[in-house]
């Protein structure tokens, strides 16, 4: 089987909406995406959870970008679990954006986010 499946997409993206709207929100290297948060010109702690709203809003299976099957995390907070990384045109910042995380408990785990820096477009 060639994972993840449209079906495995679509409900992770669900997933993910549910937990951020319930605010359960999980950093993995909060120095990384605070590195990022500077790049792409916002507050981390003020405007994360609108613009994971507005990332998961817009992004469907089509939007994936990793590889098949999913990366495994092997950072200790989120060990063993599947990773999905998506690239999509972003109109939170109006390029191209990279976004990866996992879903765990109904934890919506925030592995990075930042500009598209794949060597490949958009899918």
């Amino acid at each position: 089987m060639n994972r993840p499946t449209t079906k495995e997409l679509f409900n992770k993206i669900r997933d993910a909406r549910q937990a951020v709207a319930s605010e359960r929100i999980e950093i993995v290297e909060a120095e990384a995406v605070a590195g990022d948060a500077i790049e792409l010109e916002y507050d981390l702690e003020t405007e994360l959870k609108a613009i994971l709203e507005d990332f998961l809003d817009s992004i469907s299976p089509q939007d994936y970008a990793g590889p098949r099957p999913p990366q495994k995390s092997y950072k200790d907070k989120i060990q063993g679990l599947d990773i999905f990384a998506f690239v999509l045109d972003s109109t939170y910042f109006k390029m191209t954006a990279y976004i990866k995380f996992a879903i765990a408990h109904e934890t919506f785990w925030l592995v990075s986010l930042h500009k598209n820096r794949l060597n490949k477009e958009k899918p």
